[in-house]
């Protein structure tokens, strides 16, 4: 067996390596989100990489909070997303079944929300509205959820 010794300058260059490479992935993100108005049931944010991922509802990944730590109707959590562009939605998914509750004419009977975007009219976001860019450390994003 033939064994090979790095020296301790190596090992150095090594590590310092590695936690550059650590930085480069993950950020972390904090995510304020306002108007929930109860505590039954739980979060879904639903992250999708652009604009054809949103418009045949691919999403990228799938996030799941409880809403046990809501404080005077607002929660706030944190979460990792490698750097880039994104769009995240968010249901208020109350009677925790998955997915958004909606009436027999599609509006919809649970909360939802946008990143950086709150919805004033009744016609469904295009990706572009919400999207968000993910470079720094510590990114903020706010999200107000609606109810109809």
């Amino acid at each position: 067996m033939i064994q090979t010794k790095i020296p301790q300058k190596g090992w150095l260059i090594v590590f310092i390596i590695l936690l550059c490479l650590g930085r480069s992935y993950g950020q972390n993100i904090t995510i304020k989100i306002s108007g929930i108005r109860s505590e039954k049931g739980q979060i879904i944010l639903n992250v999708f990489k652009n604009s054809k991922d949103y418009e045949n509802e691919k999403v990228s990944k799938k996030l799941i909070f409880d809403k046990k730590a809501i404080s005077n109707d607002l929660l706030i959590i944190n979460c990792d997303l490698d750097p880039g562009t994104y769009g995240i939605t968010l249901i208020d998914d109350e009677n925790k079944n998955g997915e958004l509750n909606k009436n027999l004419i599609g509006i919809p009977k649970e909360g939802f929300g946008f990143s950086n975007f709150y919805m004033e009219k009744m016609k469904k976001p295009v990706f572009d509205d919400f999207k968000i860019t993910i470079k720094n450390p510590n990114n903020k994003i706010t999200i107000k959820v609606k109810y109809m």
